[in-house]
């Protein structure tokens, strides 16, 4: 696993820079991320996206090399899209791009396929090379976790206990998210392309499995778990 920058240099001339999507719901943090990469000879920031929907729509169109995701993002999260895409795509590169220095949003974005997770406070440091080391089928981590997640993990392994499960499933998780952003069952049920009773039974489940009673204490607990910004 590599655990901070190093002297790797670019491809030699001759050889494509890598292609790449770009998905954040900040314009201004896209234009920041954007000089930074495409400062590079390796790397090019073919596509943006301002959610986690049309990152998965634009990864389809635009075929790029590697897809950075923010975490927290309307209508699908970068985790969400990140299980999507490496299902759909799984040759694609994934990197998340995200403001949360946190244990469970690390261990979720790599089951959900991710090859690093970089912080943004840090990313004109380490950003360059966690996308070359991607590219190289190489972990990427930064700096600063990997003592706490080592020792946790390690800890885990030796009590013989597993990684905290879900709480929900995935598909309650967009449920949840598209509920907590004010959507209507209808919309949600044309999003997803399911019924509309569908919609209302995951509904039912959420609550039941979450001791909640309605819509606000859905849409604290979405915001709770980072699945919308406050």
């Amino acid at each position: 696993m590599r655990l901070s920058p190093s002297t790797a240099t670019p491809p030699r001339g001759g050889t494509a820079p890598t292609r790449i999507l770009l998905a954040d719901d900040h314009a201004l943090v896209r234009r920041g991320v954007r000089l930074i990469l495409d400062g590079e000879p390796d790397l090019t920031v073919v596509a943006e996206a301002g959610d986690g929907a049309e990152a998965i729509e634009m990864a389809r169109r635009e075929r790029p090399d590697l897809v950075i995701l923010d975490i927290a993002m309307p209508r699908l999260t970068g985790l969400q899209a990140a299980r999507e895409l490496s299902r759909a795509m799984p040759g694609l590169r994934i990197l998340m791009l995200t403001m949360y220095d946190n244990e469970q949003y690390f261990f979720e974005a790599l089951k959900a396929g991710a090859a690093g997770y970089v912080l943004k406070s840090v990313a004109d440091r380490d950003l360059v090379e966690a996308c070359r080391a991607a590219m190289r089928d190489e972990p990427f981590l930064y700096p600063g976790a990997v003592t706490a997640l080592i020792r946790d993990f390690l800890d885990r392994a030796k009590d013989g206990k597993d990684l905290p499960a879900r709480a929900i499933t995935e598909r309650e998780e967009e449920i949840l998210k598209l509920v907590a952003e004010g959507h209507s069952s209808k919309e949600i049920a044309d999003l997803l392309v399911i019924s509309v009773k569908t919609v209302e039974r995951h509904r039912a489940n959420l609550l039941q499995k979450l001791g909640l009673r309605d819509r606000l204490e859905l849409t604290r607990y979405a915001i709770r778990a980072g699945l919308i910004e406050p």
